[in-house]
């Protein structure tokens, strides 16, 4: 059976950004189910890794980030997907998570062969992640109702080329089982 790590994208959030207003509805939609992972994943004693822009502040540390977003225009959006304190967080400025991070390596430690993405946006930072986790020979599971998108015809194709492209799997997030 395979060793899963469920990952927290870009939650994070300051929601202070040009596609923002379009991003925050689908955010509170994907949210509840986000929560429940996040819930299951800690009692399963899951690995959770947040994976989140820094927003070009080099100095910052994943405190400083989740204050920032705490502080933004949607803290109600940010709160209730808190990084707790058995949580591990890897700082990234690009769309995929590995792009020069370290998070291969801690996975790799970890001894995790599949990965659960969570998290925003489907259709960048989530597809990018998935074709980098799939390159690596990781397994690929993207729950679509744990997923927040900016554009919803860009995030029903990503989710696609997961299934199709990648061979991943795409479900409900209550059917992940950990």
């Amino acid at each position: 059976m395979a060793k899963s790590a469920l990952v927290v994208i870009d939650m994070l959030n300051d929601y202070g950004h040009e596609d923002a207003e379009l991003l925050v509805p689908s955010v509170s939609e994907a949210l509840p189910a986000i929560v429940d992972l996040l819930a299951r994943a800690r009692a399963a004693d899951v690995p959770v890794v947040y994976a989140n822009d820094n927003f070009g502040r080099w100095r910052s540390h994943h405190g400083q980030i989740l204050d920032m977003a705490l502080s933004g225009k949607h803290p109600e959006l940010v709160d209730p997907v808190r990084p707790d304190e058995d949580s591990l967080f890897v700082v990234k400025a690009r769309h995929s998570i590995f792009y020069e991070t370290p998070l291969a390596y801690l996975l790799r430690s970890l001894e995790v062969d599949e990965l659960v993405l969570t998290g925003q946006v489907t259709e960048q930072c989530v597809l990018y992640s998935a074709l980098d986790a799939h390159i690596r020979h990781l397994g690929v599971v993207v729950p679509r109702d744990a997923v927040a998108h900016i554009h919803q015809d860009l995030a029903e194709a990503a989710l696609r080329m997961v299934e199709v492209n990648m061979g991943g799997r795409v479900v409900r997030a209550a059917d992940v089982a950990w």
